[in-house]
C-alpha cells in the first residue's frame, strides 16, 4: 500500500520535480504510472505523487530501454525490484549489455550506409534497383558487394532470377573459399602446368558454369566486370591477385581441353 504523508518528506520528490531532473514530461509520469510501469513510493494527503531515488534509477531504466527500441511491455517484464544491491548491479549489467548490442547495430548500421554511399557515388546513376542489392548483399556480409555496379541490369535479372538469398550466399561462400586457395597458391608460385593448379582451375571453371547456367553469351560480360583495374576494397584487391594467376592458368586448362570458350563466345 502506498505510503501518506501529510506534507512532503525530505527525500521525496514531486511530478514535477522528476520530469525536470530527468528531462520528460509530467504526462510521460503520470501515463507509466497509469500502465503501472513506474508507480510513485508516496502521496501527500492533498494527492500529490511522491517520487525516492530509487524510483529515478527505475525512471532511468525504463528511458535507456525505451531508447533501446524495447516496447513498454517489454519494458515492464525486464524491471527488477532492485531491493539488493545485486539486484540493482543485475539491472545495470543488463541494460549496459542491451546498449553495447544497440551500439553493435548502429555501428553496423553506419557502416552499411558509409559503404552504400561510395557504391552510389562510383555508379553515377541512380538505380534503386542496384542500390537495393548492395544493401541485402552488405546485409549478408558479402564482400563481394561493389561487383554489383559492375553488372548490367540483364546481368543482375539473371542473377536474381538463378539465385535466392540461401543459394547466393552458398555460392559466394563457395567462391570466395576457391579464391583464398587460388591466392595461396600465387604466394607459393605453383605453376600453372602443375595438378594442384589445374585442379582448382576446373573447380573455377566450373563455378562460372553454375553462375551462368550453361549460357555461354554472358561470359563477355564476366571477363568485363572481372576486369579490375583499381580496386576500391579487400576484396577487389584479392580478386585481382586471383585473375593475374588465373589467366595463364586457364590458357593451360582450356589448351588441354582443345578449346578456347572465351574466344569462341562473340562479345
Amino acid at each position: 500500500m502506498m505510503a501518506k504523508f501529510r506534507a512532503i518528506p525530505e527525500g521525496f520528490m514531486t511530478v514535477g520535480e522528476v520530469a525536470k531532473k530527468m528531462g520528460v514530461t509530467v504526462r510521460t509520469l503520470q501515463y507509466y504510472d497509469k500502465e503501472e510501469l513506474l508507480s510513485p513510493s508516496a502521496e501527500s494527503e492533498g494527492g500529490r505523487r511522491l517520487y525516492t531515488d530509487k524510483d529515478l534509477v527505475m525512471l532511468h531504466q525504463i528511458i535507456s530501454l525505451k531508447s533501446l527500441g524495447f516496447s513498454l511491455k517489454d519494458i515492464k517484464g525486464r524491471l527488477n525490484s532492485l531491493k539488493t544491491p545485486a539486484e540493482v548491479a543485475n539491472a545495470l549489467t543488463e541494460q549496459a549489455d542491451d546498449i553495447r548490442q544497440k551500439i553493435e547495430q548502429l555501428q553496423t548500421s553506419l557502416s552499411e550506409i558509409e559503404q552504400l554511399k561510395v557504391e552510389v557515388l562510383q555508379i553515377q546513376t541512380v538505380d534503386f534497383k542496384k542500390y537495393a542489392d548492395i544493401i541485402v548483399n552488405l546485409q549478408m556480409k558479402n564482400e563481394s558487394y561493389s561487383l554489383i555496379k559492375r553488372f548490367d541490369d540483364d546481368t543482375l535479372d539473371h542473377i536474381r532470377s538463378r539465385f535466392d538469398k540461401k543459394s547466393g550466399v552458398d555460392f559466394m561462400d563457395r567462391f570466395n573459399r576457391l579464391s583464398d586457395e587460388i591466392v595461396r597458391l600465387q604466394k607459393e608460385k605453383v605453376p600453372a602446368e602443375s595438378e594442384q593448379c589445374q585442379q582448382v582451375v576446373q573447380e573455377y571453371w566450373s563455378l562460372i558454369m553454375e553462375f551462368t547456367n550453361g549460357d555461354m553469351t554472358m561470359l563477355p560480360k564476366l571477363m568485363e566486370v572481372g576486369n579490375i583495374d583499381t580496386a576500391t576494397n579487400a576484396w577487389e584487391e584479392k580478386q585481382k591477385i586471383v585473375n593475374s594467376y588465373l589467366e595463364p592458368a586457364l590458357k593451360v586448362y582450356f589448351s588441354r581441353l582443345g578449346t578456347n570458350p572465351f574466344e569462341e563466345v562473340e562479345p
